[in-house]
């Protein structure tokens, strides 16, 4: 079971940070918080406040850094699934409001859109 973790959101391998992931650790491919709930064992989004550890405090934005004591790196993170519809919406919207060749991209592959709603 030598399983690898993962960015939560795009799937980058995450290989190079060093556990306990520390609150201000970021994805080095979409340049994500890694510190965040969605990142967490004990994200689940089906239990009320989307958290199984009920001494943890709330966290309203669970892809924003936070403090959470309870926080355990989860290398079940990323959904392959939730990231194909993620990326079949950006194409459908480039698509509809002509693309992406507005020159808005970094080197990363990152958007200006991407860094507002990281």
């Amino acid at each position: 079971m030598n399983k690898k973790l993962l960015c939560y959101r795009c799937g980058e391998s995450l290989s190079g940070l060093t556990l306990p992931l520390s609150r201000q650790d970021e994805c080095p491919r979409c340049a994500s918080y890694m510190h965040v709930c969605r990142m967490c064992e004990n994200y689940d989004a089906t239990v009320t406040r989307q958290c199984k550890e009920d001494g943890a405090e709330d966290v309203l934005e669970k892809t924003r850094p936070n403090f959470c004591d309870w926080f355990i790196a989860s290398f079940d993170a990323f959904n392959g699934k939730e990231k194909e519809l993620e990326d079949r919406a950006r194409r459908d919207l480039d698509a509809l409001f002509g693309g992406s060749g507005s020159g808005n991209e970094t080197a990363t592959g990152t958007s200006d859109a991407d860094k507002l709603f990281k």
